[in-house]
C-alpha cells in the first residue's frame, strides 16, 4: 500500500466531534510520505467549508485533498454539455454548481438534469414530487446522484441520506441513476488517479461496510473498516468481508507498520 483514501464523517469525525486520534493519524501519513485523499459522500457542504471544519479539528487539509459528488458531477454535466440542471442539494452545496445556471427553485420544465444529495429535512412531498415531475417531463433529463449512501448516524441517532430518495426517484420513473459518488468504482478511480498510484496500492478507509468497504473492493482496492461512525457488529457478518478492522482511524499506522 502507497496511499490512503479516508471517510470524513464517520471516520475522521463524528458530527461535529473529532475522532480521537484522527489528527494524530494524518500527521503520521504526511510525515510518512503517504499520500491522502478525502473521499466523502457529503453533499451538505461545499469543500471550502469542509477545510474549514477539518482546520478548527486540527486535520491539515487542502480543497484539492477532497473529493465530494458534487465536485465528480460538475465535471460530468460539463463532459456532457448539460446546463441548467434542477438541483435537490443543501444552499452551500449549490455554490459548487453556480457555473452551470441551475434552474430556479420551483420551476417543472426546463431542468438539463436532476441533481439529487442530501437535504436531510427540507425534503418533503412537494419536493420530492417535483423531481419526479422534471424526471417525466418530455425532455427526460437524466437524474443525476451524489452518491447512494443509505443512512449516516448524527448527534441525534441515524439519519436516511440521499440513497433513499434516489431509489425513490428511481423506482418512480421506471430510470436508472447516474451515481457520482460512492459506491460508484468511477468515483474511486477519480480518487486513485489523483494520488498518482493504482488501485491495488491505495487503501479506503471508512465506516460504511457497503459504500466504503464493499465499494472501494470492487473498484480494486482495500477496503478497511473502522468501529465508529455508522459501524454496527452486524457489518461483520454480512457477505463483505473488509481486508482489516480497526477500532478507529487512531489505529491506522500500527496496521500500516504491521500488515
Amino acid at each position: 500500500m502507497r496511499g490512503v483514501l479516508l471517510d470524513l464523517d464517520g471516520v475522521v469525525y463524528v458530527g461535529d466531534e473529532p475522532v480521537p486520534g484522527a489528527s494524530a493519524t494524518v500527521d503520521w501519513l504526511a510525515r510518512e510520505g503517504v499520500p491522502v485523499r478525502y473521499l466523502t459522500n457529503t453533499t451538505s457542504r461545499p469543500r471550502r467549508a469542509l477545510v474549514d471544519k477539518l482546520t478548527r479539528m486540527g486535520v491539515t487539509a487542502t480543497a484539492d485533498q477532497i473529493l465530494t459528488p458534487a465536485v465528480a458531477a460538475v465535471s460530468w454535466l460539463r463532459r456532457h454539455d448539460v446546463e441548467r440542471p434542477a438541483l435537490f442539494v443543501p444552499d452551500a452545496t449549490a455554490t459548487e454548481f453556480a457555473g452551470l445556471d441551475p434552474l430556479p427553485d420551483g420551476t417543472e420544465d426546463g431542468a438539463g438534469a436532476v441533481v439529487v444529495g442530501d437535504l436531510g429535512a427540507g425534503w418533503d412531498f412537494a419536493r420530492l414530487n417535483r423531481a419526479f415531475r422534471l424526471l417525466m417531463s418530455e425532455a427526460r433529463p437524466p437524474l443525476v446522484a451524489l452518491g447512494l449512501t443509505r443512512y449516516w448516524r448524527a448527534e441525534d441517532g441515524l439519519r436516511l441520506d440521499a440513497g433513499a430518495f434516489v431509489r425513490a426517484l428511481e423506482y418512480a420513473t421506471g430510470r436508472t441513476a447516474v451515481v457520482l459518488g460512492k459506491p460508484d468504482p468511477a468515483f474511486y478511480r477519480a480518487a486513485v488517479d489523483g494520488l498518482g498510484l493504482e488501485p491495488g496500492q491505495v487503501v479506503m478507509v471508512g465506516d460504511d461496510i457497503r459504500s466504503d468497504v464493499a465499494g472501494a473492493q470492487r473498484a480494486g482496492l482495500a477496503g478497511v473498516l473502522v468501529r465508529t461512525g455508522k459501524f454496527s457488529p452486524a457489518d461483520l457478518t454480512g457477505d463483505v468481508s473488509p481486508d482489516a478492522v480497526l477500532d478507529s482511524v487512531a489505529d491506522l499506522p500500527r496496521w500500516w507498520t504491521e500488515r
